[in-house]
């Protein structure tokens, strides 16, 4: 996604901020940090807002461990606040997901040192995760959550199925 589009459809964009940064473990805490500076101008709790970080930290992590081989590439972290709600896409072009219903189970992971927690944590912490993924052309995990006093009155948002292959950056 470039950063003049607008990332999805339904209210327009009130506010958004896009970065691009080596997908490298020393870019975790400034994407994590960055999205939640940028929360933090909707009525989210703390513990909201720890667990808009903990999912950044989540996609992100996904995009440096499992995207890019050794020569690496970058991962582009795009907020935007519409109405009452965050959305949060994260996105790389890497070596995308084979099979994206398998990789959003519980434990599931090509790593035999991880957790294969990504996605639940993802889902747990978010109203709303699509993931959209093709072999050889990347992938695109778009996150919605709705303000703490618009869940309050009823908002918020429901799960719509994935997202067809994104384009390049």
């Amino acid at each position: 996604m470039r950063a003049e589009e607008a990332p999805g459809p339904g209210l327009a964009v009130d506010n958004r901020m896009y970065l691009v940064l080596p997908a490298r473990s020393a870019n975790l805490s400034l994407a994590r940090a960055a999205v939640a500076a940028f929360a933090a101008q909707l009525p989210f709790t703390v513990e909201d807002l720890e667990d808009i970080k903990v999912a950044v930290s989540e996609a992100v992590s996904n995009v440096i461990l499992h995207a890019y081989g050794p020569a690496g590439g970058d991962v582009a972290v795009t907020a935007a606040l519409r109405g009452h709600d965050l959305e949060v896409t994260v996105e790389d072009n890497g070596c995308g997901i084979a099979d994206v219903s398998q990789a959003r189970q519980p434990s599931f992971t090509t790593c035999p040192d991880r957790m294969g927690l990504g996605f639940v944590l993802m889902e747990s912490f978010m109203d709303q995760v699509d993931v959209a993924s093709a072999p050889g052309r990347g992938t695109r995990v778009k996150m919605c959550k709705a303000s703490s006093e618009h869940r309050a009155q009823g908002g918020g948002r429901e799960t719509n199925g994935g997202e067809p292959p994104h384009p390049a950056l």
